[in-house]
């Protein structure tokens, strides 16, 4: 998660509110900013379980970012209880570039804190630094940076954690649109490998056909979206392939021998192209003989 700089110089991160379970958790939550201050949110019940994709919608000032801040440790509740499994990651849409860092100390600061190694931690935020195509401004001052890259700065630290928990708060704004594809792909991507992520945009169609549900923040409390008919869909995808595969795939897609020696893959459509860059990425990547759309068995 994005945190202040004296929390960085203290060594901080917002531990889980519980690990009981494997669901995010919050029950009868409410947030007010001081006593007889109006309640922001008040009796919010919300479950979320690993492998979700959940948008999260509001007008203005309805409390959208203060839920996804009390998932992400980053405010208390005032009441009731979250219950969080495992670690977290929070991008906000304005990311603070006072920092005293640069880019690449800052991601493996944060790395460190996430409970990385050193060498771990620099791996992953050149990584980073280079899919968002701003590896030539590495050792550049936050406060010097433009905010779109500022704001890739702010993304990288989260998808560098791998954390059990994405949370995304108006997270594509500023950034240019090759770097919006790829959050959209690594948010997706994150949920199918057993994440739980949430998500505000102001566009509606943001991971539309992807996202696994939604609510809206209305009136201090939450209410459950109806998906749309083309995210409620469930088709299968077939693909068959060749060589060593790994314990975790993307989609979690059920897996039968064929009877030359090869696996048979099974997962929901909306995961499929996950799964495919996994399998054609890996080390050593898989040979895939065939894809196709496959009906689900009544």
């Amino acid at each position: 998660m994005t945190i202040t700089y004296a929390a960085l110089k203290r060594g901080e991160l917002c531990c889980d509110a519980s690990r009981k379970g494997r669901w995010v958790r919050l029950s009868g939550v409410g947030k007010r900013y001081g006593r007889g201050a109006p309640w922001i949110l008040r009796g919010v019940e919300l479950s979320v379980r690993p492998g979700e994709l959940v948008r999260i919608e509001g007008a203005n000032g309805s409390g959208k970012s203060t839920l996804l801040k009390l998932i992400g440790g980053v405010e208390p509740p005032s009441t009731g209880t979250v219950a969080v499994p495992g670690r977290r990651a929070y991008v906000p849409e304005r990311f603070p570039p006072a920092l005293p860092f640069d880019a690449r100390t800052y991601l493996c600061h944060l790395g460190r804190i996430h409970g990385l190694s050193s060498a771990e931690s620099a791996r992953r935020a050149a990584y980073w630094l280079d899919r968002f195509g701003i590896a030539d401004r590495s050792g550049t001052p936050l406060s010097r940076l433009s905010k779109g890259t500022c704001q890739k700065v702010a993304v990288a630290q989260a998808l560098l954690a791998e954390t059990d928990v994405l949370l995304l708060d108006e997270a594509w704004t500023g950034l240019d649109q090759a770097a919006r594809t790829l959050l959209d792909e690594e948010a997706a991507e994150r949920a199918a490998q057993g994440a739980r992520v949430l998500f505000v945009d102001h566009d509606p169609h943001r991971l539309a056909g992807v996202a696994t549900g939604a609510y809206a923040v209305q009136g201090g409390g939450l209410r459950a979206v109806e998906p749309s008919p083309e995210a409620g869909t469930d088709h299968l995808v077939r693909i068959e392939v060749e060589g060593p595969l790994p314990d975790r795939l993307p989609g979690d897609p059920s897996r039968t021998p064929s009877q030359d020696g090869g696996t048979v893959l099974d997962v929901p459509a909306r995961h499929s192209d996950a799964l495919l860059r996994r399998l054609l990425t890996g080390r050593p990547a898989a040979h895939i003989r065939s894809v196709e759309p496959h009906e689900r068995t009544p």
